[in-house]
Formats: C-alpha cells, structure tokens, sequence
C-alpha cells in the first residue's frame, strides 16, 4: 500500500510561474525499452539491512551499468534511434559532458561504428578522460564549467555537420534513462519514493515520468551548490545558476532542462538539497559498510536520506526518524537549508546509485597513524 505523501509547504512557488511543458511521455520511455533491450545491463538492486529504519530501503546499484553510469542508457537509445532513421552523418557524433555522459556516447559511438568527438571542461576527472581516449573519443577540453565545453561541442557541430548530443536535455536521452525506474519497479512492485540526484535533470525527468505512471513518488536531491532545479523552481523557469560543489563534475550544470522543471511541479515530486559535506559522508559511508565506489553525484541522493535531522540523529547513526517530514531548500539570505528526505514508517524507498566513475585512492588510503 502506498504511504500518503502530503503536499510539500516548502516547495518554491513562484507567484509567476512560465508555462514549461514536457515533451517526455511514458511511451517514449517504453519505446527506448524496447530499443536498447540487450544493449545495456539490466539494473542491479541491493536491499539495505533495515537496522533501526522504521521504512525498507533498497539501492539501485546503476554503478554497475556500462561505463559505469546509467548514462549508456540514453547515449544507446539516442544513437539507435538517429539509425533507425538513417541521420547518423559521417562525421559522426559530438557531446559536451562533465565525463559521465561523453563516456557513454563514447562508448555507444564505438558499438555503432560512427566517430565521436566529446568536449569536457577542463576540470572532468583524469580517470574519466583516459577512459574517453579508451573508447577512441577525440577529447577536447574546453573551459573550466559545463557551459563553455557545450558553447564549443555547438559550434563544431555547425562547423562540421556531426550530430549534436546532449549531457541531459533531449528526449531521447532522458526517455533512455527513465527505462531504469521501469526496471527498479519490475524488480520492487511496492515501491512507493525513489530518490535520484539531480544535475542537468535527464534522470530525473526520465525517472519522474515513468514513476508517475506507475504511481511511485520521486525524490530530486541537489548539492546546495548545484542548485539548477531549485533556483529553476524559485524563478518558475530555468535560470543560470553558479556550481561549486564536491559533485560538480557529474552535477555541475549550469540550467537545468525545461523537460525537468515540468517533471518538477509535478506533486507527486519533491526536491531537497544536500550540503557537500554530507554528499562526502554518504560516500565514505557507502564504501566502508559496502565496499562500493561511487563517485560524489551518487552520493548526492543518498545523503538525502542520511544527512542529520534537525535533532542530530542520522540514518548513518542507525537512527529511525518516526515519520515523513519536510524538505527545506534555502529561502534566502539567512534561510534555513534542505535537512534531506524523511521517509514514514513503512513507506518502501529505493536510492539511484548513478554512476561509479570517480577515483577511489580518497576511499581507500588509510591515513598515517589511523
């Protein structure tokens, strides 16, 4: 049985909001479905050892999926789609990305036999760009923040006729990564609250929109310094925002999609931020009870949910909370800031472990003296 979830008094509303609408539907994700079946893995889930938790948790371990985030589910169905077509150009494809979704298209490039030429800022991951140059990428490294690498990924494709991808703001990238809450529901038919992390909003809005068809609940987590769809809520429509965050390299986007926002007032969502500090702790948490290692956007949905409540007690503590409670996003100068995600007793969550493509010698190095 699904537990009530309460209109949410702190979501930002705008007394103006623009009209956005979504161009995402539930066939689309069940047409990518089809389209990428046997291309990608099938998601792993974990259930969590309930411990003092009051609600059953689960962990969707997309970590494991090919180039070790769920972003191949969309690169898949993208270039797949553009065959089916027959506009696959010879020049081939081109993407600006933060790592995680150049990796992907990178990889589905060297599946289709077609070049692909990426563009990351120069702040992406060692560990990410040699994986590029494995799949045969052409990497460029532009700018310093998402936007500058996606000005020049634009002007080459102008340049050149190579198809232009996007890190999250296409349809056919987002229905490809809503297919993985159709899995997670396949595999947990009472799911009542899956929790994801929130960056450019692929995810979400792909996630969103199949969970609203199947009547599950959809938790946007954001670090509190990557804040594209909150500050998006808050203005009723994208705006740029800055990024400075431990996450930024996979979370880092500038403006979220319009496709996004529309998922967002949806009120079968909500969205919490979390701060840089509890995004770490989830992390090291993750690999010391579990021996995963995910990168910090992974952790960013997770902390939701382990992040301390306004009493001190955390999920980490093995403390039960008793109950759904706010989320608060910062409202201000000198607003009180997101405390996560509360679920009721009862209530059935699964958390989005997006992606693994980070480099673990911070988890694994044990400091002299320890």
């Amino acid at each position: 049985m699904t537990v009530p979830f309460p209109p949410d008094p702190h979501r930002p509303r705008p007394p103006q909001e623009r009209p956005v609408h979504s161009s995402l539907t539930y066939a689309d994700i069940k047409t990518a479905a089809e389209r990428i079946r046997g291309h990608v893995r099938p998601v792993t889930i974990a259930h969590a050892d309930p411990g003092d938790r009051p609600y059953a948790l689960h962990l969707a371990l997309e970590l494991m999926q090919h180039t070790g985030s769920f972003k191949a589910r969309g690169a898949q169905n993208f270039l797949l789609a553009h065959r089916e077509e027959g506009t696959l150009p010879a020049a081939g494809v081109t993407i600006a990305s933060g790592g995680n979704a150049g990796l992907a298209c990178a990889w589905a490039a060297l599946r289709q036999g077609v070049r692909a030429t990426v563009f990351l800022p120069t702040t992406a991951p060692k560990v990410k760009v040699d994986k590029l140059v494995g799949y045969g990428a052409d990497v460029r490294l532009v700018g310093t923040e998402y936007a500058e690498a996606l000005a020049a990924c634009e002007a080459f494709a102008t340049e050149t006729g190579a198809l232009a991808s996007h890190a999250y703001d296409h349809p056919l990238i987002a229905a490809g990564a809503g297919t993985l809450l159709d899995e997670i529901h396949g595999r947990i038919p009472d799911l009542d609250t899956v929790v994801v992390a929130v960056g450019g909003g692929g995810l979400f809005a792909g996630v969103a929109t199949a969970a609203r068809h199947h009547g599950i609940r959809t938790v946007a987590v954001e670090p509190e310094n990557c804040r594209a769809l909150d500050a998006a809520l808050r203005a009723g429509h994208p705006v740029d925002v800055t990024v400075d965050s431990v996450a930024a390299d996979s979370l880092g986007a500038r403006r979220v999609s319009d496709t996004a926002v529309a998922a967002a007032r949806q009120d079968d969502v909500r969205t919490a931020l979390v701060a840089d500090a509890e995004i770490v702790r989830a992390r090291r948490a993750l690999w010391d009870d579990r021996r995963l290692a995910v990168e910090h956007a992974a952790a960013t949905a997770l902390a939701a949910l382990t992040a301390p409540d306004p009493h001190g007690a955390t999920d980490l503590d093995g403390a039960g909370r008793g109950g759904a409670t706010d989320l608060d996003g910062v409202t201000g100068s000198g607003g009180a800031t997101a405390v996560g995600y509360r679920p009721a007793p009862g209530e059935t969550v699964c958390v989005v472990l997006c992606g693994a493509n980070t480099d673990p010698t911070d988890l694994t190095h044990i400091p002299a003296g320890a």
